[in-house]
């Protein structure tokens, strides 16, 4: 990697500063999230087409003329819906469904609102012949089956860049679901950013929910987590410890392959090094939304380690994520307990909490996390949501498990191509 100009280098590095890694001037504690979904057709077992006859987009106008959300044009002219102000559906490339929430005052403001957002969606689809199904990968189909439905230059352009390098890009793109909760930088960022990037593992493992692709039992917990290990070293995971962290980020951005270089050669150049003599900045914009960190900086910090769960169980990601990062009490012991944790990413999706060491740690993290949340107060984390993490907590993390310890695939839940290899 050729290295840019110190000049811009630091013009680059003070812009993230300024808008992820600043202290933040109030003490609002916000959280949001976004939840995704994968669509299925309950006969065919195939994701939704986004257009035409029994299309989800056609689905989703139905329902937006009934309950009052508003239709608008995305950024590649498919449609989105505004739900009143509360928050936004939108699609992925491979048609997935996903709902980004307004930050809310609150934990228990969150869960409610996505609640009263994703209740009439499953009601909607479920009289339809359709399942909004909360998995971490597509268990039925590989990418294959899957094409891409969101025809923009810049899935394209990742499209093309992917396949270059193997299968698990398209799957990431056309199959992975995860719930993603964002939550404020506060007053010390480098301190909740160095916690955050320590806690992706142990989230992995506690919330890995994909343990089936393709018809068959992959032996990961997280067959989503293995995916993005495998996607393009240069863009994924956490990042490293240092005590400049928005100066780590650039260099990490810099670092990352330009995916979006014209020519197939310069795709696997390094940012830096096809920078050339001009800095384009909007090149550089579209870049960092090409990176997909294990917790990525967008003035607040993005937390994308779990994979898709029960909406029944959202509570419990979203307060042990609070508890945690919020109660400066806990936010303390749990920088010691998880920290230098990045080695373990791998093992996280793959075992899971059948990991001893992972397990045991998991268990203390998640104790922090709910006496965190109860300490913030029943305004922040109602009592109803701080028990739906407590049992969460009970019937899975305490006991080794996660959601994917549930999921069990029989040859009566996948297409008949599939359910021919199983017997095999």
């Amino acid at each position: 990697m050729s290295n840019p100009a110190p000049s811009l280098f630091a013009a680059l590095r003070d812009e993230i500063h300024g808008a992820s890694f600043s202290p933040q001037t109030d003490s609002v504690n916000r959280v949001g999230a976004e939840v995704e979904f994968l669509v299925f057709d309950d006969a065919s077992r195939l994701p939704l087409p986004l257009r035409g006859r029994g299309g989800l987009i056609g689905m989703l106008r139905q329902l937006a003329r009934r309950v009052g959300w508003t239709e608008f044009a995305g950024y590649d002219g498919t449609p989105r819906f505004d739900v009143a102000g509360q928050g936004t559906i939108s699609f992925e490339p491979g048609g997935q469904l996903e709902i980004s929430t307004v930050p809310c005052q609150s934990a228990s403001t969150l869960v409610r609102m996505l609640r009263r957002i994703v209740e009439p969606l499953q009601n909607l689809l479920g009289d339809d012949g359709a399942t909004l199904l909360a998995a971490g990968i597509d268990p039925y189909n590989d990418a294959d089956r899957i094409p891409l439905q969101l025809h923009v230059d810049r899935y394209e352009r990742m499209t093309r860049y992917f396949d270059e390098i193997g299968p698990f890009g398209a799957r990431m793109m056309r199959q992975t679901a995860a719930i993603q909760v964002s939550l404020d930088r506060g007053a010390l960022p480098a301190a909740r950013w160095r916690l955050l990037n320590d806690l992706a593992p142990y989230l992995i493992a506690m919330f890995a929910n994909s343990p089936h692709h393709d018809g068959v039992e992959t032996g990961d917990r997280s067959f989503r987590a293995h995916c993005w290990r495998m996607l393009d070293a240069t863009r994924t995971g956490v990042a490293a410890s240092d005590e400049d962290a928005a100066a780590a980020y650039t260099r990490f951005a810099l670092g990352a392959n330009d995916m979006m270089a014209t020519a197939s050669s310069e795709s696997h150049q390094s940012f830096s090094t096809s920078l050339g003599t001009d800095f384009d900045r909007e090149r550089w914009q579209t870049h960092l939304t090409t990176l997909f960190p294990e917790v990525r900086p967008r003035g607040h910090f993005e937390v994308r380690s779990c994979d898709a769960i029960e909406p029944a169980l959202y509570a419990a990601p979203i307060v042990l994520l609070v508890g945690l990062a919020y109660d400066s009490h806990s936010a303390k012991e749990a920088s010691l307990l998880a920290a230098e944790s990045r080695a373990l990413l791998r093992v996280a999706g793959e075992r899971g909490l059948r990991d001893v060491a992972i397990a045991r740690t998991a268990r203390d993290l998640f104790a922090l996390g709910l006496a965190g949340a109860r300490r913030l107060g029943p305004d922040f984390v109602s009592e109803s949501d701080l028990d739906v993490a407590t049992r969460f907590n009970a019937e899975y993390t305490a006991r080794g498990r996660s959601p994917a310890d549930d999921r069990v695939m029989s040859t009566a839940d996948v297409p008949v191509s599939v359910a021919v290899r199983l017997h095999d």
